[in-house]
């Protein structure tokens, strides 16, 4: 099942594309985690500077080994949005996930990103 997804950063412009596995039931999981502990160690660090950089980083670096199970290829990084996608998640600066699902204005211009999908209902881990 292919899946593909977009993973938003606040404050950062990249887009991040996965073409496979992208459910939300795999990603909130995995970002979940992946976020508790990112957010974690800067706070143990003491380093708040860059924050939306580092972060859009290490879900390139650490989530993409997750999601990409040892295909690289499905990975993209850039300032595209794809109009194939499934789900758009958004972690804002508190590090909270929001789920969002493309409409038809999305898909027929992309380029609206989230302003082109509706917010899907809330989980217990983007609350």
């Amino acid at each position: 099942m292919a899946t593909p997804c977009h993973i938003l950063v606040e404050d950062n412009p990249v887009i991040i594309y996965a073409s496979r596995n992208g459910t939300p039931e795999k990603v909130t999981r995995m970002l979940s985690r992946f976020l508790a502990t990112f957010a974690e160690e800067r706070e143990t660090a003491g380093e708040f500077t860059d924050t939306p950089e580092c972060l859009a980083a290490q879900i390139v670096v650490r989530f993409g080994f997750e999601i990409c199970e040892d295909d690289f290829s499905n990975l993209k990084v850039g300032l595209k949005f794809y109009p194939d996608v499934d789900y758009l998640y958004f972690i804002n600066q508190q590090f909270q996930i929001s789920v969002w699902l493309p409409q038809d204005a999305y898909r027929t211009n992309p380029n609206l990103g989230l302003k082109g999908c509706q917010p899907l209902a809330a989980t217990p881990e983007n609350r």
